[in-house]
């Protein structure tokens, strides 16, 4: 049986399933972890943003319009679900922000400020340019990793191993390369010239943004559409630079 899921060229090479999902997984996680720790030695960023681009493109690139319907590229009509899910993701980047500052501190072993460390926030600031830099760092950051790490991970790589092994299986799956990935941010940390990896802070930051993808997929689910998802990460993410910002 032809699967209608993909655009006509891509279904001489590929079906939506398991092995379309893995192949994905290779083909964009593996270069992505390897720019992001390029960039934490370099503080040189601008190849991510291309990546977040890349990955946001994925599902228009592979899928049919079919295709991206199944994987929840759809309008959702629950309204309140969309605003709980942006709320949910301020709530769970503050819960890990608490979690990392009664542990570390200020120490680069707390994954925000380590991340923080890449935004390169003067020491010596005024109020009103803090703002501003927020602000930028803010809007950046709800738009670019939200939309294009929830069509990739919550989109088309979930969408390719529900249809081999099923919905909850599926979100275990995307919710590890989504969390593995993330060691490249937080894990494997550049300081004063050196790598250093710390072992306890590292799987804590993993088990962190495992769970923290699988509430992306509950709000995907409970919103009926990947914008859900995508909504709740960009709260996610205004709340950990919120935290960057002024509780670091």
């Amino acid at each position: 049986m032809i699967d209608s899921s993909l655009r006509p060229f891509w279904r001489n090479f590929f079906q939506l399933n398991w092995k379309f999902g893995l192949f994905l997984i290779l083909a964009l996680c593996i270069p992505r972890f390897l720019l992001v720790l390029q960039a934490n030695q370099t503080s040189n960023y601008g190849f991510i943003g291309a990546m977040m681009i890349i990955s946001a493109l994925v599902p228009f690139i592979f899928l049919s319009k079919a295709g991206r319907a199944q994987i929840g590229l759809i309008k959702s009509n629950a309204y309140g679900m969309l605003i709980a899910a942006f709320i949910i993701g301020i709530a769970l980047s503050l819960f890990l922000h608490v979690i990392g500052k009664l542990l570390y501190e200020d120490s680069f072993q707390n994954w925000y400020a380590y991340i923080g460390k890449s935004y390169n926030i003067p020491e010596v600031i005024s109020a009103s340019d803090k703002i501003t830099l927020f602000l930028v760092m803010a809007i950046t950051g709800m738009i670019f990793s939200p939309i294009g790490e929830e069509l990739f991970f919550r989109g088309v790589v979930h969408g390719s191993f529900a249809k081999s092994i099923g919905d909850q299986k599926a979100s275990i799956v995307d919710s590890l390369a989504f969390a593995f990935t993330h060691i490249a941010h937080f894990g494997l940390v550049f300081i004063n010239g050196n790598w250093n990896f710390y072992f306890v802070p590292t799987l804590l930051w993993v088990i962190g943004m495992f769970l923290v993808s699988i509430a992306f997929f509950q709000m995907k689910k409970s919103s009926g559409s990947i914008l859900g998802a995508v909504l709740c990460h960009a709260g996610f993410n205004l709340g950990m630079i919120y935290c960057i910002f002024y509780l670091v």
